[in-house]
């Protein structure tokens, strides 16, 4: 069984393969909306000592994922709720985040914990592996992945690219 400390340097290092920047440093824990993972300019920010829930960094970049490619470098996490598309946004990044789970063999709890998602996370989880797909006809209207098993390519959740142009 993966621990969550290989789960999150795993994470952390498909972050950085994909283009997304991911580091190790502090953070006041007012800086968070989630305790100990933040976003300042487009860059996650993770404080080891203030993680309460490591599978939080994919969710969170899933947001920068998902966001167009020119605003991704002025991202930081107190604008996320408040951009024009932030519903839609919300809801790839729970696809985003469940495909990036699927695509490192990580537990997708790992990101859908108990304490996250107004509790629901076990039902997201649970979505997700019946084929019920929160987010992925935006992704795919993105094309960023696909559900066309005629396609030719691997469908969802397997992606066609990790991030917005």
């Amino acid at each position: 069984m993966m621990t969550d400390t290989i789960a999150l340097d795993k994470s952390v290092a498909f972050l950085q393969q994909i283009g997304l920047t991911a580091q190790y440093g502090e953070l006041a824990q007012q800086d968070c909306f989630l305790p100990g993972c933040s976003i300042a300019n487009g860059e996650i920010i993770v404080d080891k000592h203030l993680l309460l829930y490591p599978g939080d960094i994919l969710h969170e970049a899933g947001h920068l994922a998902v966001v167009p490619a020119a605003e991704r470098c002025t991202l930081h996490s107190d604008q996320i709720a408040n951009r024009t598309d932030a519903p839609a946004e919300e809801m790839m990044a729970l696809a985003w985040s469940y495909a990036a789970c699927v695509f490192l063999s990580i537990d997708p709890h790992f990101v859908f914990h108990d304490n996250g998602y107004k509790g629901g996370g076990n039902n997201l989880v649970e979505n997700f592996q019946a084929g019920r797909y929160i987010g992925v006809p935006v992704l795919e209207w993105l094309g960023m992945t696909t559900t066309d098993a005629n396609s030719g390519i691997p469908v969802y959740p397997a992606m066609i690219k990790w991030l917005r142009d």
